[in-house]
């Protein structure tokens, strides 16, 4: 199968995961994309691990986010090596950095410098927090993103205070938006043959993440997000039903819908609390808890059964142990087998796109540090 961006040469100097994550959804796409990483420790990422988990010195969550890259060791601030990465530069369609603002303009690779180099570059950054402004060098860490941005007050409960979303949803989100301007910036190029900066930051994705509940804040009188008081609510602006409820043995979730015929088909009286539409938002949490009694006295099976047959929006709440022994699950071909030195192998996720009704699926595991380096400078003659 032909890839979309076969042909289309990519170098990284990014590290750890918004940078990283965009260029494994150029690799996944077909592009070749060069790991520029420095010598001995290279990406930060290799020794940052999820749950201590490792593989040939390199951490699983390094495997997770380089396949199908190269890895070309260089030291910046060595002159020949920086002269050999200009070499490489200007044969690149593509150059990405995470670094903070000022430091590629004292290496010498900042864009104006770039574009000397190959004025035919899509140059992507990454920042934190923007390239100006007096938070420019805070460090750009997920966590710490979330942390000001507002999301840590939509989940939960009103008595629960922040938190914290269960992924690095910022990194993860910019890392899209990265690839989404990549890919607007060479539609551009192709029209105008000059190069274009793309710009992103981990503070301005998670904002646009929340676009619908933000613009309900900045119409609504700048009051704050309402959280339910009722465990269970899944969502600080909708009312009832929507949220989570606990069965006779397990959780179900229920999705909007029309709360009186939800309630009549479960047979749970609600006339008391539901006057019209309206009801479901000023009720909203008396609503959910007397649902929730009801829901605790059948099985999830019966629940789901009982409400799928009547076109009402509901699924049963899912571990990963469940979730990944679903059919769905095994037919949307969902995982792959990566194959490192010596047979070892990794599981792990495949691109979400299909193109032409196949999957993408990955060639090659995450490089060693380094590993391409002797082959790149001998294919670019950069000695």
């Amino acid at each position: 199968m032909n890839r979309p961006l076969e042909g289309l040469l990519v170098l990284e100097f990014c590290q750890f995961l918004a940078g990283p994550s965009a260029g494994l959804k150029l690799a996944d796409l077909g592009a070749r994309v060069i790991k520029i990483e420095r010598p001995k420790t290279g990406d930060a990422c290799r020794q940052l691990s999820i749950k201590n988990l490792f593989i040939d010195e390199d951490s699983l969550l390094f495997h997770t986010i380089n396949r199908n890259k190269e890895s070309y060791a260089a030291d910046l601030k060595n002159p020949d090596d920086l002269e050999r990465l200009k070499k490489l530069i200007s044969k690149a369609d593509v150059m990405t950095h995470n670094f903070r603002p000022g430091v590629m303009e004292k290496i010498g690779l900042d864009y104006k410098t770039v574009q000397k180099v190959n004025p035919k570059i899509v140059y992507g950054m990454v920042t934190g927090y923007g390239n100006e402004g007096p938070w420019k060098n805070k460090p750009g860490q997920d966590l710490l993103v979330q942390s000001v941005s507002g999301l840590t007050f939509l989940s939960g409960v009103d008595v629960d205070g922040p938190v914290p979303f269960g992924l690095s949803v910022s990194d993860i989100m910019c890392g899209n938006h990265l690839v989404q301007g990549i890919m607007a910036a060479l539609i551009k190029r192709a029209k105008t043959n000059k190069s274009v900066l793309v710009e992103v930051s981990l503070l301005e994705s998670i904002l646009d993440v929340q676009f619908e509940v933000l613009t309900t804040y900045l119409n609504d009188g700048g009051k704050l997000p309402d959280r339910s008081g009722a465990k269970g609510s899944a969502h600080a602006y909708l009312s009832a039903p929507y949220g989570m409820y606990e069965t006779a043995d397990g959780y179900i979730a229920m999705a909007m819908g029309n709360l009186p015929n939800i309630c009549a088909i479960i047979n749970c009286d609600i006339t008391d609390l539901y006057v019209e539409a309206g009801s479901a938002f000023e009720n909203r949490d008396k609503l959910i808890v007397r649902l929730a009694a009801t829901f605790k006295n059948e099985s999830t099976k019966t629940w789901v059964e009982l409400l799928e047959n009547h076109g009402i929006w509901c699924a049963e709440v899912l571990n990963y142990q469940k979730a990944t022994a679903l059919s769905t699950y095994k037919d949307l071909q969902i995982e792959q087998e990566l194959v490192l030195d010596e047979g070892k192998k990794i599981k792990t996720t495949v691109s979400p796109i299909r193109l032409d009704n196949e999957k993408l699926f990955a060639s090659k595991a995450a490089p060693k540090l380094g590993e391409n380096t002797v082959e790149i400078n001998k294919e670019f003659e950069l000695n």
